[in-house]
C-alpha cells in the first residue's frame, strides 16, 4: 500500500485541532468541466464542516464524553479512536467485519519476527516478567527500585508501540532505562516456566542470551539501514535476509526478473531471503505448510469464515483469491487477489489484509504483515470522490511530460473509511491515507483504490496538545489560516495524494519497476512525487469548481505547513547528529529543501531569523506552485525513465543532510512544549453476540488500558515459535 504516515507533531502545527496530511466507491469517469449541483452542494457542505476544528463528542448525564489521549511515556502518546456508524451496519456486515477482525489480529507474532529475528523472545520475556515488575513498581518503598521498574515498564510499552526492540519511525535501537542487574532480578523472581527458554537452556544462560539484546545499543543497532555506501543488509537488523549480502541478494533477482515483463510479479514480496547449508541463496515462502504457517491457518481460518457471510459475489471472489494465496504462497495469486479486489468497488466493508508495504526492508523487495478493516463513511466520501471522479483531468492537466502521462486513467476507487481494527505495521502507529495496490501494471490495466482513515485522522485532530502552531508558525496572519482552513487542507493534501498522486504518471515501456531502477531511493521518491501532485494541485481552481474547496487560503495553510515541516519541525524526530533515512521524512525535506534552493534569489521562500528563533515564511504561493511543479515534472521523468543517477542525487542532495545548528535549535523550542511527537492507538474490540452458536450481533467495545490490552493479545494471538 502506498501510504500516508505522519507524525502527531506534524498534524498538531497543521492545526491546533485539525487532521494532518500526507501517505472505494465510484469508478473514475471520463473528464467534464462540470459537476451535478447535488454533489457539488454536499462537497461544499462537507469542506465547511471539516474545515473547522473537531470537538470531543458530547456528554450527557449518562455518558462521560469519549476520552481519546490514554497516557504519554517516552516519545509517544497512546490514543483511541471511536467507530461511528458500526451499530447501523446490518448483523451480516457485523458478523463479516469480526471475522475480518480476528483475522487481522491472528497475524500479529509475523510482523514481531519480520522485525528482528529475536523480537518474539524478548516480547515473550517482557509478558513473563510484567507482573513481577509491576509489583516491584506498584507496591516497593525503595525509590531506586521505583525507578528501575517505571523505566522497565515503559521500555516494555515501546516495545509493544514497535512491533519490536526498534523505535517505529527511525528503526534506532532504544534500551531499557534500568541496569542488566535490575533485569536479571525480574527474571529470578518470576517462575522459569514462564519464560521462553530454549531447549535445555538454563535460566542463567538464558538471561546472558538476552541481556546483550536488550541493553547493549551496538548489536542490532539499526532495523533499517539506508546509509550509501554502506551494505544495507549486513548493517540492517530486520529479518527479511540472513547470510545474505546486499550484491548476492542483487544479484540473486537480477537473474530472476526478466525488466520487459509488462505483468511482473512482486519479486520477493513474500519470502525471506537465505543461504542452505550448500551456501545457495534460496526463499523461504511464507504460506501456509511454510514459514508462519500457524500464523497463516489461523488468517486463513477466519477468512474463509469471512467468506461465508461476504456482501456480495465480488468481495467473496477477492478473500477467496486472498485464502489462495496465503495457501499456496504463489505471487501470481497474490496479483489475483488485488485485480478482484480492486474490481469490488460495491463492498461497503472493506479489509486490507497481507504482505503489502516495502518501507522495512532496506532493498524495497519484502513486504510486511499488515491489516486494515473497515467500512465506508458515505458521506466523507462525497469529497474524496469528487477528486477521484476527474482523474482524468488532472492526468491531462499536470505539469509532466506527454510522455510520461496515462492517456487512459483507468478504475481509480475513492472513499473516506471508518477503521474497525488495524494490526501487524499498521498498529499501533498508523496511516491515516492508502493506495493500493502496488504493483504499477494492475494499477494501470485495472486501477486502484485510495482511502483517508477518516476516524483516524479525527481522533489525531481531538488529540491535541496545543503549542506548536504558536511556537513554529511565523506571524498571526500564518497562524489564523492555519487554525481556520489547515484541518481541511491535510485532508486535501491525503486525498490528492493518494487518490490522484500514486495513481498518476506511467513508466516507459521496457524499464523496470521502481524498486528494480531505483533501488533503495524508489520508496522515498514516490512518496515526494504523490505529495508534489498534491502540492501542485491544492491550489487550482479545479477543486474550487469541485466544490471542495472554499478558498485559496486552503493551498495557502498547506503550502505554509508543509514547507515548515519539510525545513524545520519533522527534525524533532531526529537525535542530534542523526542524518534523515526514514522514507517519508526524507521525501518531505528534498521537496522542502529543493524548492527553497531554486527559489532563494528571489525570496519565495524565504528563512526569517526573529528573537533568536528561526521561521520560514513563504513570499510568493504562486511561485512555489510553479517550483513545485517544475520537481514533480523532473521526478516523474526519473521514475518513467529509471534514471537512478538522478533520483540518488536529489535524495542525498537534499533529502538525507540535516543543519546540526537549526536542529539543535528546533529541539530545544520543542522540549518546551512537552508534546510527543509520535502518536498510535489502543484498537477497539469487537465482542461477538451469540444465539444457538450463531453471531446475531457485534458489539464495539473501547479498552482504555495499552498495556493490558498488550498483554491479552499476547495470550489470545500467540501463535508462532519464538524463532522461525
Amino acid at each position: 500500500m502506498k501510504r500516508t504516515r505522519i507524525s502527531v507533531a506534524a498534524l498538531l502545527l497543521a492545526s491546533q485541532l485539525g487532521g494532518g496530511c500526507a501517505s472505494t466507491s465510484s469508478t473514475t469517469t471520463t473528464p467534464t468541466t462540470a459537476v451535478s449541483t447535488a454533489t457539488t452542494e454536499a462537497a461544499s457542505q462537507l469542506a465547511t464542516a471539516v474545515a473547522a476544528e473537531p470537538a470531543p463528542a458530547a456528554s450527557t448525564p449518562t455518558t462521560p464524553p469519549f476520552e481519546v489521549v490514554s497516557e504519554q511515556f517516552a516519545d509517544l502518546r497512546i490514543l483511541r479512536y471511536q467507530v461511528p456508524g458500526f451499530e447501523a451496519l446490518s448483523a451480516q456486515q457485523k458478523e463479516l467485519l469480526y471475522y475480518l477482525y480476528e483475522a487481522a489480529l491472528s497475524g500479529r507474532d509475523i510482523i514481531y519476527d519480520q522485525n528482528y529475528k529475536h523480537n518474539l523472545r524478548v516480547l515473550r520475556t517482557l509478558e513473563a516478567v510484567w507482573a513481577a515488575n509491576e509489583e516491584r513498581r506498584t507496591a516497593s518503598t525503595n525509590q531506586q527500585q521505583i525507578a528501575h521498574a517505571n523505566g522497565f515498564a515503559t521500555y516494555t510499552k515501546r516495545v509493544w508501540f514497535s512491533n519490536g526492540i526498534h523505535h517505529h519511525y527511525s528503526t534506532r535501537k532504544f534500551v531499557p532505562e534500568c541496569t542488566p542487574a535490575y533485569f536479571k532480578e525480574l527474571i529470578f523472581a518470576t517462575d522459569s516456566k514462564l519464560l521462553p527458554l530454549e531447549k535445555g537452556e538454563s535460566v542463567n544462560q538464558f538471561v546472558a542470551s538476552m541481556t546483550p539484546i536488550l541493553f547493549d545499543p551496538n548489536v542490532a543497532a539499526k532495523r533499517v539501514n539506508q546509509e550509501a555506501g554502506k551494505d544495507l543488509l549486513k548493517t540492517s537488523a530486520m529479518n527479511f535476509y540472513e547470510g545474505v549480502s546486499q550484491a548476492e541478494a542483487e544479484a540473486y533477482y537480477k537473474k530472476k526478473i526478466n525488466q520487459k515483463d509488462p505483468q511482473p510479479i512482486s519479486y520477493g514480496l513474500n519470502s525471506k531471503l537465505v543461504k542452505d547449508k550448500q551456501g545457495v541463496v534460496q526463499e523461504r515462502v511464507w504460506r501456509v505448510e511454510g514459514m508462519y504457517s500457524r500464523s497463516l491457518k489461523q488468517i486463513v481460518f477466519w477468512l474463509k469464515k469471512a467468506t461465508d457471510v461476504a456482501e456480495n459475489p465480488e468481495q467473496k471472489l477477492a478473500l477467496q483469491k486472498l485464502v489462495e494465496y496465503y495457501q499456496s504462497g504463489d505471487l501470481k495469486k497474490w496479483d489475483e487477489y488485488n485485480i478482484a479486489w480492486v474490481h469490488d468497488t460495491k463492498s461497503l466493508t472493506d479489509v486490507v489484509n497481507g504482505f503489502i508495504e516495502v518501507y522495512g526492508d532496506p532493498l524495497g523487495y519484502r513486504a510486511s504483515y499488515e491489516s486494515v478493516v473497515s467500512f465506508k463513511d458515505l458521506e466523507a466520501t462525497k469529497r474524496i470522490s469528487a477528486i477521484g471522479d476527474e482523474a482524468q483531468w488532472f492526468e491531462d492537466n499536470s505539469p509532466i511530460k506527454s510522455e510520461h502521462k496515462k492517456k487512459n486513467v483507468v478504475g481509480i476507487t475513492a472513499k473516506v473509511i471508518t477503521t474497525v481494527v488495524e494490526a501487524g505495521d499498521a498498529a499501533p502507529s498508523t496511516p491515516i491515507g492508502i493506495n493500493l495496490p502496488n504493483a504499477t501494471w494492475i494499477r494501470k490495466e485495472h486501477g486502484s483504490k485510495s482511502v483517508n482513515l477518516g476516524n483516524i485522522v479525527d481522533a489525531y485532530g481531538a488529540a491535541d496538545a496545543g503549542g506548536m502552531l504558536d511556537e513554529f508558525a511565523y506571524d498571526e496572519a500564518e497562524k489564523q489560516r492555519a487554525r481556520q482552513y489547515a484541518g481541511l487542507a491535510g485532508k486535501l493534501h491525503t486525498d490528492m495524494h493518494e487518490v490522484i498522486g500514486h495513481a498518476s504518471g506511467q513508466i516507459n515501456k521496457g524499464v523496470g519497476t521502481p524498486k528494480e531502477t531505483l533501488k533503495s531511493y524508489a520508496s522515498a521518491l514516490e512518496e515526494a512525487r504523490a505529495d508534489l501532485v498534491a502540492l501542485y494541485y491544492l491550489p487550482d481552481a479545479k477543486l474550487q469548481q469541485l466544490g471542495v474547496v472554499p478558498s485559496a487560503d486552503v493551498a495557502k495553510a498547506e503550502y505554509d505547513n508543509y514547507i515548515r515541516n519539510g525545513l524545520m519541525t519533522q527534525l524533532v524526530r531526529l537525535q542530534l547528529g542523526e542524518t534523515v533515512e526514514e522514507a517519508h521524512m526524507r521525501n518531505r525535506q528534498m521537496v522542502a529543501k529543493w524548492v527553497f534552493e531554486k527559489g532563494k534569489q528571489e525570496k519565495v521562500v524565504e528563512k526569517v531569523m526573529r528573537d533568536g528563533k528561526t521561521y520560514f515564511r513563504v513570499n510568493d504561493y504562486e511561485k512555489l506552485r510553479g517550483l513545485f511543479g517544475q520537481l514533480l515534472r523532473e521526478l516523474q521523468r526519473i521514475t518513467s525513465e529509471g534514471d537512478y543517477a538522478a533520483g540518488k542525487a536529489l535524495i542525498e542532495t537534499y533529502g538525507v543532510k540535516v543543519d546540526p545548528v537549526l536542529h539543535k535549535e528546533v529541539l530545544a523550542r520543542y522540549a518546551t512544549l512537552n508534546i510527543a511527537p509520535y502518536a498510535g492507538f489502543i484498537q477497539p474490540r469487537l465482542v461477538p453476540v451469540e444465539q444457538d452458536g450463531k453471531i446475531v450481533d457485534v458489539k464495539v467495545e473501547y479498552p482504555t488500558d495499552f498495556a493490558k490490552q498488550m498483554l491479552d493479545y499476547g495470550r489470545k494471538y500467540r501463535l508462532l515459535p519464538n524463532y522461525n
